[in-house]
């Protein structure tokens, strides 16, 4: 199958604790670019989050959005610190011998000094916030693989399409090569009789400037190379996978042939068609930048 480079999917997930959502969306682009937003509670698993999207995605601008939210009301707890209620208590002592004050230091004033109390979140479980995370990471690349298939197979259709529009370009162009030729014999022919008048043709003469011009315009070997890329194009297509690199190659190598055909038209029919073929390769090549 084909898949195209673009493509989104979502997903959500909630338990009793704890709500995952994972949207990814991505563009066409010449490597895996992948760039995931999401809250710094969740930092810890960037490296598997990365590890499990490259399962399903191999080519592409990514971008990955991920929310979490916690509904477990025990997950903060009290901290008393008794060190430093000590500390406080030892130097407020010390101020009241030094100043000769009295020490009246009561515990609902010692308890509003920094850090006496403090706020400590329970310790996380990872592993069962990897679980959920894990689980919405799954089905959201899975719907994201699904639109990235369904808008490969359009590609597809419309390559196939536009690849057979350039095979009939190269046939007319192959048929009308030979017709080239006779028809600058038969024009050189009735030129150098118009000059010549009675006088005799030197027909090796005349042979030999056909052989030149023959030799100057002879596409052959671009035809076969073309027709060849083309049908090539056409396999890989249909044999599916990750092959966006190699068709953009390919379709480099066309539009070379495809120039060089155009450079050594020496007809106005065989010049409309190679320019053509040529908007047919370019649309070819878009379309190909998007196949992952």
């Amino acid at each position: 199958m084909i898949k195209s480079m673009t493509g989104f999917g979502r997903a959500e997930y909630a338990d009793a604790n704890r709500k995952y959502t994972v949207e990814i969306k991505s563009v066409n682009h010449r490597y895996l670019d992948m760039t995931i937003k999401m809250p710094k509670k969740l930092n810890f698993f960037e490296a598997a989050i990365r590890n499990e999207l490259k399962n399903y995605i191999q080519r592409g601008k990514v971008d990955v959005f991920i929310t979490y939210e916690d509904f477990t009301e025990n997950n903060v707890g009290i901290k008393y610190n008794k060190d430093v209620a000590a500390e406080y208590l030892k130097y407020l002592k010390q101020m009241s011998e030094e100043f000769e004050l009295d020490c009246d230091v009561r515990v609902s004033t010692l308890s509003r000094y920094p850090e006496v109390f403090s706020m400590e979140e329970s310790e996380i479980d990872e592993d069962e916030i990897w679980a959920g995370l894990q689980k919405t990471l799954k089905e959201a690349s899975e719907k994201f693989v699904e639109a990235r298939i369904k808008e490969g197979d359009n590609l597809k259709a419309d390559l196939f399409n536009k690849l057979d529009d350039m095979l009939s370009h190269v046939s007319y162009i192959k048929e009308r090569a030979p017709k080239i030729i006779e028809e600058y014999k038969a024009g050189l022919t009735e030129k150098v009789k118009d000059l010549l008048g009675d006088t005799k043709v030197d027909e090796g003469r005349l042979l030999m400037e056909v052989t030149i011009f023959a030799d100057k315009v002879c596409i052959d070997e671009e035809i076969v190379r073309l027709t060849s890329h083309i049908e090539t194009t056409k396999k890989t297509l249909a044999d599916g996978g990750s092959c966006g690199r190699k068709l953009d190659f390919i379709a480099q190598e066309m539009n070379r042939e495809a120039n060089t055909i155009l450079s050594k038209a020496n007809d106005l029919a065989t010049s409309d068609h190679a320019i053509e073929l040529k908007t047919e390769i370019e649309k070819v090549r878009e379309q190909i930048q998007n196949i992952e």
